[in-house]
């Protein structure tokens, strides 16, 4: 990296924060919107995703009030995580999922995933801004790196895996969608607590098998994904 590029970049950390933490979730976005085979409106996906961006700034209050009741490390995870997976699904419920938009099973895991990545893009971009900052241009493409594949993953999986229970839930009652829905935040939680006290035992070993679980979470959203899209394709053959 030049000098003169790297100059630049210490002079406007703030820039290259939100460079580098947004386009990273703008490349998984435009992978997940390119799985959809009947895409969503655009003005919809757009106000998810910055809807997204903003709850950051709702979770971080809420975050560090959660730490004047508990100093407990497991409860305050699961309380932090379940904060950011309520306000992913609350940005997606009102950038689409209550609007006439949501008109087959594989939307409601759009919505998350849009979701997910507005609030990874703009979670990604703080923590940039320190390193920038002080100049350590390595720590932050390594950081970047890293969220790139854990946490933005982490993200997109945990938001999934309540957007899927909203898909199975699609046709059935209102009473069943209450109780699919609470279940499916409930195990995005837990899977997103999991991975947050994993990655607090920073050995080699557990970086390893928290990236390789992560994968595999991957690999299996891509299934269970391919899997709804299948069903409403038939249904509307």
């Amino acid at each position: 990296m030049s000098d003169a590029f790297s100059l630049l970049i210490i002079h406007n950390p703030t820039l290259f924060a939100a460079i580098f933490g947004i386009i990273p979730a703008v490349v998984w976005l435009w992978f997940w919107l390119k799985e959809d085979i009947h895409p969503e409106p655009t003005k919809f996906i757009i106000f998810t995703f910055l809807g997204g961006m903003l709850s950051v700034f709702a979770a971080l209050p809420l975050q560090h009030l959660a730490q004047t009741y508990t100093t407990d490390t497991t409860i305050l995870f699961f309380i932090w995580a379940f904060i950011e997976e309520a306000l992913k699904y609350g940005t997606a419920w009102i950038g689409g999922l209550h609007q006439t938009a949501d008109d087959e099973p594989v939307d409601p895991i759009m919505y998350m995933i849009v979701a997910a990545l507005g609030f990874v893009a703009m979670e990604n971009t703080l923590f940039l801004i320190d390193p920038l900052i002080s100049g350590n241009i390595a720590d932050t493409i390594i950081t970047g790196n890293l969220r790139f594949i854990g946490a933005t993953l982490l993200h997109i999986i945990s938001s999934s895996t309540l957007g899927i229970f909203l898909a199975f839930s699609f046709t059935k009652t209102r009473e069943w969608k209450v109780i699919y829905a609470i279940t499916g935040l409930v195990i995005a939680t837990i899977l997103h607590t999991l991975f947050n006290l994993f990655i607090l035992n920073e050995t080699n070993t557990s970086v390893y098998l928290i990236f390789g679980f992560v994968w595999i979470g991957l690999i299996g959203l891509m299934y269970m994904f391919e899997r709804i899209k299948s069903i409403h394709v038939e249904k509307i053959q």
